[in-house]
C-alpha cells in the first residue's frame, strides 16, 4: 500500500485476492459497481464454471459473442501468438486439464502433455465474436487478470477516483505519479526477495513457475506447440502502461527473448532463468540484490 493512512477495499474475485486501495474510502455503491464487473468477467471468461460462455465453447461449436473487452484481447493474443510461433495460446486449456489443472484441480495428470490445436485451424477471434469449428478450451489467465484490473480502473476513474492502487494478488496498477516501491518474489523461495522495482504510473505484472505448480515438475506455464511447461524461465516481470499488456508479456517472457518482444511493443522486463541466470531491458528500473 503507497501510504499507512490510505483506506483498502478487499475482495476474492476469478480465484484470487483483490485489494484496492485508495486516499479516500470507496463508497458502498461503487464498492458494489465493482464487484459486479467482476463476477460478470468471470461469468464470461471462466473455464471452471459451467454457466461461462467459454464453457459453452468446449461443450460445441458454434459462434459466440463477447463483450467489448474481448476485441483488445483477442488482438493482443493473435499478435503473441503469431511472435511467439504458437507458443502462447489461448488454446492452451485443453493441455492444462490433461496435466491435472482443471475445473476440479485434480492435479492429477490424465495422460501425456498435448499441444494446443493451431488457432488457424480451429478459432475465428474477430472483435467481440469467437467462431468456433470445434469444441476447445478457452483460457485467457496469461493476460485476463491483467485486463479486469483494467476495467476496475476503468470504473474507478468514471466513478471520479483518479487516484489509486489495484493490487490483484501480485498484479499491480498504481494510478498516479507517485512511485511505490515493489519486492521482487524469488522464483523458489516466496518469503525472499531478489530485488525491488519502484512503480509509479503503470503496472507491474509477474509469472512464476513457482505459481499454480503442481506433481513432478508441473505448473502453468505451458509451450502451446508441445502442451508442455516451460523448462528455460522460472520468473518474469513486465511493466508497460496497461496491466492487460503487462500482464501477457509477463507471459511471453517464458518463450521469447525480451528485446524481440520490445520491436512490437513499449514496456520494460526482467526474465529469470532456471540455470541462475538474468536478462532485463535498460528501462526496467529495478535493484537486483547480489
Amino acid at each position: 500500500m503507497p501510504h499507512a493512512e490510505w483506506e483498502d477495499f478487499t475482495f476474492d474475485g476469478i480465484g484470487t485476492q483483490w485489494e484496492v486501495s485508495t486516499p479516500q474510502p470507496i463508497d458502498a455503491s461503487l464498492r458494489a459497481r465493482l464487484l459486479v464487473l467482476v463476477e460478470r468477467y468471470d461469468a464470461d471468461w471462466s473455464r471452471f464454471r459451467d454457466d461461462s460462455i467459454v464453457s459453452a465453447m468446449s461443450r460445441q461449436p458454434g459462434r459466440f459473442e463477447l463483450p467489448g473487452e474481448s476485441a483488445a484481447l483477442g488482438e493482443l493474443y493473435r499478435t503473441l501468438y503469431g511472435i511467439t510461433g504458437g507458443a502462447m495460446t489461448p488454446l492452451i486449456g485443453a493441455s492444462l486439464e490433461r496435466l491435472g489443472y482443471d475445473a476440479s484441480y485434480s492435479l492429477r495428470p490424465a495422460g501425456a502433455a498435448l499441444p494446443a490445436p493451431r488457432w488457424e485451424d480451429i478459432l475465428d477471434w474477430d472483435g467481440t465474436v469467437l467462431t468456433t469449428s470445434a469444441p476447445l478450451v478457452l483460457d485467457i489467465g496469461a493476460a485476463g487478470k491483467g485486463q479486469l484490473v483494467d476495467l476496475l480502473a476503468a470504473e474507478l476513474r468514471t466513478s471520479g477516483v483518479a487516484t489509486f492502487l489495484i493490487d490483484a494478488s501480485g498484479d499491480l496498477l498504481n494510478s498516479g505519479p507517485e512511485p511505490v516501491t515493489v519486492a521482487l518474489e524469488h522464483p523458489y523461495d516466496p518469503a525472499k526477495a531478489i530485488g525491488t522495482v519502484s512503480l509509479a504510473g503503470g503496472a507491474l505484472c509477474a509469472s512464476a513457475a513457482n505459481r499454480r505448480a503442481w506433481g513432478d515438475g508441473l505448473h502453468h506455464v505451458l509451450d502451446g506447440t508441445t502442451g508442455s511447461p516451460v523448462r528455460t524461465a522460472v520468473a518474469t516481470w513486465a511493466m508497460a502502461e496497461s496491466t492487460l499488456l503487462a500482464d501477457a508479456l509477463a507471459t511471453a517472457l517464458f518463450f521469447v527473448p525480451g528485446a524481440e518482444l520490445e520491436r512490437t511493443f513499449e514496456f520494460s522486463w526482467l526474465t529469470v532463468f532456471s540455470d541462475g541466470s538474468a536478462a532485463y531491458s535498460a528501462g526496467f528500473e529495478g535493484t537486483l540484490f547480489t
